[in-house]
């Protein structure tokens, strides 16, 4: 197999540098190293060489020559990562939106107040799709619900009550 060798025209090579240094200033690093890649590149260097001098792999080295290859500096950019692809769409949201405004007695359920496993066992029985009650607190704060911990503390405790509880009836038990 052949070493991937760019040969870059003078200008575009001056401009390279240039937006490496505008990269550098602007704190996008690895965008700056990219660029770095292709002009070590052009100078002559593989791709091995290159993953050893900017102690990246070898892999990644020949990815960046390849994505300037097809794509010129636009390839080099920080691109939008998708992530993964949402276990609901946007319809289905709208209508899980739809359910908690209604609130949980009209669904069905005893409680005037929504917990993350009810809306888990909802989104169940509506959607076919199972998530974990901690990622429906995520999935609730991005249809711009608000998520609330109830505190554990009684508002009418009596501290001394309490503390004398804890102290001779507890141990008793």
């Amino acid at each position: 197999m052949r070493a991937r060798i760019l040969r870059l025209h003078y200008k575009t090579t001056e401009k390279l540098r240039r937006l490496r240094k505008e990269a550098e200033q602007d704190g996008a690093y690895r965008v700056a190293k990219r660029i770095h890649a292709v002009l070590l590149n052009n100078d002559g260097r593989t791709s091995g060489e290159i993953a050893e001098i900017l102690d990246s792999p070898l892999s990644r080295a020949s990815q960046w020559l390849c994505d300037y290859e097809e794509q010129g500096y636009e390839g080099l950019l920080e691109g939008y990562r998708s992530g993964r692809i949402p276990k609901l769409s946007e319809e289905q949201k709208v209508s899980l939106g739809d359910i908690i405004d209604s609130g949980p007695v009209a669904y069905g359920f005893l409680s005037g107040v929504w917990t993350s496993p009810m809306i888990t066992r909802v989104i169940e029985e509506e959607f076919n799709v199972t998530y974990h009650p901690a990622h429906v607190r995520k999935l609730l704060y991005q249809l711009g619900f608000s998520v609330g911990c109830p505190k554990r503390l009684l508002a009418k405790a009596d501290r001394e009550k309490q503390d004398r509880w804890h102290r001779y009836t507890y141990r008793a038990i």
